[in-house]
């Protein structure tokens, strides 16, 4: 087993087994999901291979915070990223990227690299794809955790005032997901206007 695959084991049985119940989105399945689309999308943007293993890395951790707390997330998956990988020998300059691509994927995104923007992208991949209205779903009911009022047009509201902020950084994301994240954006709008 080489380090990436022990890394994935570890961080994915951790996930699963300590994270609550009621992260319904942010679980590991989401993590599972960015890893992929990280892979995919890097592969598209041509990225060196140490640079897709430190992508990989950053796709791991992004969201090991939720095990602490979801306030301020990515900062603590920082400090657990940062706690690990300089046990297994990663250099500090390694680690730091590492922790400025997981930083990346906080809202509102401003990634400063091209391997930060891999990342951004593959954590809000989903916007442009036919798995939008599945996986908004998952993030209504985790929501629903924390804002127990939460109604169905504040929620519709949100979503609207966040997709029509939001824009992919890679090339790839920009030519193969927007129209489908337009056409999402476009049916939650009609949803909106139907209820108000």
């Amino acid at each position: 087993m080489n380090l990436f695959e022990q890394l994935y084991e570890k961080t994915i049985s951790r996930l699963g087994k300590d994270l609550p119940a009621y992260l319904t989105y942010h679980d590991a399945n989401h993590t599972r999901y960015v890893l992929e689309k990280t892979i995919l999308i890097a592969e598209k943007e041509k990225v060196s291979d140490h640079e897709l293993f430190l992508l990989k890395v950053a796709a791991l951790y992004h969201d090991t915070g939720y095990l602490k707390s979801s306030e301020n997330h990515e900062t603590e998956s920082c400090r657990i990223a940062t706690q690990d990988l300089a046990e297994l020998g990663f250099v500090e300059t390694e680690i730091d990227q590492i922790c400025n691509m997981i930083m990346a994927t906080k809202i509102p995104q401003q990634p400063k690299s091209n391997i930060e923007g891999i990342l951004a992208d593959a954590d809000l991949e989903y916007l442009g794809t036919s798995e939008f209205d599945v996986i908004s779903d998952k993030l209504l009911t985790e929501l629903k955790h924390f804002r127990p009022e939460l109604t169905t047009n504040q929620w519709l509201s949100m979503q609207i005032d966040f997709i029509s902020k939001h824009k992919y950084h890679t090339e790839y994301c920009q030519t193969h997901y927007k129209s489908t994240k337009l056409k999402n954006l476009e049916k939650i709008q009609e949803k909106a206007r139907l209820l108000f």
